[in-house]
C-alpha cells in the first residue's frame, strides 16, 4: 500500500509540472506575439483599398487568388498608404515666391495671368485659338454712338481683341453688327472708362497683350490705321502715345495738336508759363486720356496709378510720365495716324441734374475735384516716401 501511494503522489508531481510548462508555454507565447505585433503599424481592414483583380475575389470563387496572397497584397498596398500619408505630413508644400496666397501649390500649376480669347464649349481646349491676338483695344460706349464705334471697329484689324465697356445698361442692341458677336461685352450704368479700366484690366489679365488702346467714343477714325499706327510707335520706341489729334476740332493741348510734316513728335511748346521745363507736361512726356494707348509695360504701372474713387481720370495724363524713363523720350504723339475728336458731351449726359445745374454740369465738377485730389495724394505720397528714406526730394521742376 505504501508503494501505491508513493506511485500516486509521483503522478500527480508529474502532472502538475506538465501544466506548468504548459502555463509558461502560452505566457512567453503571448507576450512574444504581442511584443512582434506592436512592431508592426497596424492594420485596419475596413480601411484597404484593393485593386479591382482582387475586390473581384468574393465575386469570383474560381479567380485561383489564395487567401494568402490576399492578405500579402493588403499588407503591401496598407504600407505604401501610410508611408504616402507620413511624407505628406512631413513635407508639406510652401513656395514663399509664389503669389501671395498661392504659397502652398506647386509652382507648376499656378496660372498666374489670364486673357480675353474667347473659348469653346467644346473639343479640345489647344484647338480652340486658331491663332492668338496681339493686342487690346477697349471703347466705353453708348448705343446712341453705334454708328460711330461701328466705323471705329473696322480700323482695326483680327490682330485686336475687342471689349466694349457699356455705360448705359444695353448691349444685346450690338448684335446687329456682325462684329459685336466676337467682342466682349462688359455693363455697368453711368461709369466711365477708368471705373472699369482699374477693375477689369489688370495687368494679369492684359498681360498677352503687346499694346492696349484705351479710347472714348466720340472719336473719328478716317485717316486712322491701326496696324499702321502699331509700326510707328515700335519705330519710335513710345511707351505711351496717341494719334495726333485735328486741330481745328476739340483740340486742348499743343502736344496733341496733329503736325502734318512728320511721322512722330515728342515736343512742344505751350502758351507762356505753361510749361516749368521743356520736358515736362504739357510740353513734353504728355499724352491725352481721350485716346492713350500703352505698351504692357507701361500699363502695368499706369493701372497701379490710378485710384479707385476717382472715376474720371483728370490729372492723370500729367502723371503718366512717373511710369517710363526717359519719359520725354518715351511718350509722343504719332502725327501720320491721326484722329479727329468729335466733342460728344454723352457720358456727361449720364450724371444727374442738381441745385438747378444741368447733367453735364454736376460732371465737369466732379472732373475739377478729381483733379485737385488726385493731384494732392500723388504729392503727398511722393514726400511720404522721401522722408521714409530720409533723402531730400527732387527739385518739382527737375525731370
Amino acid at each position: 500500500m505504501a508503494k501505491l501511494g508513493t506511485l500516486g503522489r509521483s503522478g500527480l508531481i508529474r502532472k502538475t509540472n506538465d501544466g506548468m510548462r504548459l502555463i509558461m508555454t502560452t505566457f512567453v507565447g503571448f507576450l512574444i506575439g504581442f511584443l512582434i505585433g506592436i512592431s508592426f503599424p497596424s492594420v485596419n481592414i475596413t480601411k484597404l483599398h484593393f485593386p479591382s483583380s482582387i475586390a473581384s475575389y468574393n465575386e469570383d470563387k474560381n479567380s485561383g487568388i489564395k487567401t494568402q496572397a490576399l492578405l500579402n497584397h493588403a499588407w503591401i498596398s496598407t504600407h505604401n498608404n501610410n508611408s504616402l500619408l507620413n511624407s505628406t505630413s512631413t513635407a508639406k508644400i510652401y513656395v514663399s515666391t509664389n503669389p501671395k496666397g498661392a504659397e502652398r501649390l506647386p509652382p507648376e500649376i499656378i496660372v498666374p495671368e489670364s486673357d480675353f480669347y474667347l473659348r469653346r464649349l467644346w473639343g479640345n481646349p489647344s484647338e480652340d485659338l486658331p491663332f492668338e491676338q496681339k493686342y487690346l483695344v477697349t471703347f466705353t460706349v453708348g448705343y446712341e454712338q453705334k454708328n460711330n464705334i461701328d466705323a471705329a471697329v473696322k480700323k482695326f484689324s483680327g490682330n485686336f481683341t475687342l471689349l466694349l465697356f457699356h455705360y448705359d445698361g444695353r448691349t444685346s442692341e450690338w448684335d446687329e453688327f456682325e462684329w459685336s458677336k466676337r467682342a466682349i461685352h462688359v455693363s455697368a450704368r453711368k461709369q466711365t472708362k477708368w471705373w472699369y479700366a482699374k477693375r477689369f484690366l489688370h495687368p494679369d489679365i492684359v498681360a498677352p497683350y503687346e499694346y492696349i488702346f484705351i479710347w472714348d467714343e466720340d472719336l473719328g477714325l478716317e485717316h486712322f490705321n491701326a496696324e499702321r499706327y502699331i509700326e510707328l510707335v515700335k519705330k519710335h520706341d513710345l511707351e505711351i502715345s496717341q494719334p495726333g489729334l485735328e486741330p481745328n476740332n476739340g483740340l486742348t493741348w499743343q502736344m496733341t495738336k496733329r503736325r502734318g510734316d512728320r511721322e512722330v513728335h515728342k515736343e512742344t511748346e505751350e502758351r507762356p508759363g505753361w510749361c516749368t521745363h521743356p520736358h515736362l507736361p504739357p510740353c513734353a512726356a504728355f499724352v491725352e486720356i481721350m485716346a492713350p494707348v500703352f505698351s504692357r509695360n507701361a500699363w502695368k504701372c499706369v493701372w497701379h496709378m490710378i485710384q479707385n474713387d476717382l472715376v474720371h481720370g483728370w490729372g492723370l495724363d500729367f502723371a503718366l510720365r512717373k511710369c517710363v524713363e526717359p519719359a520725354h523720350e518715351k511718350i509722343g504723339v504719332v502725327d501720320s495716324q491721326w484722329i479727329v475728336h468729335q466733342v460728344v458731351p454723352s457720358l456727361g449726359n449720364q450724371g444727374q441734374s442738381e441745385k438747378g445745374k444741368a447733367p453735364w454740369e454736376g460732371v465737369r465738377e466732379r472732373c475739377r475735384k478729381e483733379w485737385g485730389i488726385f493731384q494732392t495724394r500723388l504729392a503727398d505720397a511722393e514726400k511720404a516716401y522721401y522722408k521714409k528714406m530720409g533723402i531730400a526730394p527732387p527739385n518739382a521742376t527737375s525731370v
